[in-house]
């Protein structure tokens, strides 16, 4: 399996050039520092500055993924662009008054991880297209989860991305329990501007109506940008 996740890996270079055709990148210090120079909402907020600091489990920092590979080299900490994260940062105050706490998969993702991801998973209702960039690549997506205030995880019928119908927000077929955390997070997360992914119920995107761009900056760069 290893073999063939780094093979798929190895031909993604060779397709990355016609995605490039198509796609706007923010790719360098320079264009970064130039893009927050024009709007500061463009703005990458690392995720640990929140409070509380919610926990982090980033799973492609890791080979505990879909993938089983680490597409995040040097990752400690992820980011949000400042409205998603200031929507975020009132989501965890909401919910740390019910003694809740959230842990987070994912949010900021380089766009050379989302084409990787496009030729293991060719399926749009769960990895986005290069074509047009994911919300990750972007800072306005999140993925998680609901915890205990000791950072246990609720149960949420399903584990991180799992691509199946139980993943789906549609599916009924599970405990109350189970359907009760999911609707707390998808109820806390609406009214705060965030907006589900029908297929994932850990995948939530900040509304916005600015045109955000496309980001492609290792995590190793953005330590040195971004505020810790």
């Amino acid at each position: 399996m290893y073999k063939y996740f780094y093979c798929l890996g190895f031909f993604s270079i060779i397709w990355a050039n016609a995605f490039a055709q198509n796609i706007k990148t923010i790719s360098t210090k320079k264009a970064y520092k130039q893009l927050i120079a024009t709007n500061q909402a463009y703005t990458l907020v690392n995720v640990k500055t929140l409070k509380p600091a919610p926990i982090l489990d980033l799973r492609y920092a890791t080979t505990n993924n879909f993938t089983a590979t680490n597409l995040y080299t040097k990752a400690t900490t992820t980011y949000l662009a400042q409205p998603a994260a200031n929507a975020l940062q009132q989501v965890i105050t909401a919910l740390a008054a019910q003694h809740i706490g959230i842990k987070i998969y994912d949010a900021y993702r380089p766009y050379t991880a989302t084409k990787l991801m496009w030729t293991l998973i060719h399926d749009d209702r769960y990895v986005a297209n290069p074509a047009n960039g994911s919300n990750h690549n972007r800072g306005l997506s999140v993925d998680l989860t609901l915890v205990t205030d000791t950072g246990t995880e609720l149960p949420m019928g399903t584990a991180f991305d799992n691509f199946t119908d139980t993943a789906h927000h549609s599916f009924t077929a599970l405990p109350y329990e189970t359907l009760a955390n999911r609707r707390l997070l998808k109820t806390t997360l609406e009214h705060f501007g965030f907006t589900p992914l029908a297929t994932e119920w850990w995948h939530y995107t900040y509304k916005t109506s600015v045109p955000y761009e496309v980001i492609d900056l290792s995590f190793a760069t953005l330590l040195k940008l971004v505020k810790n």
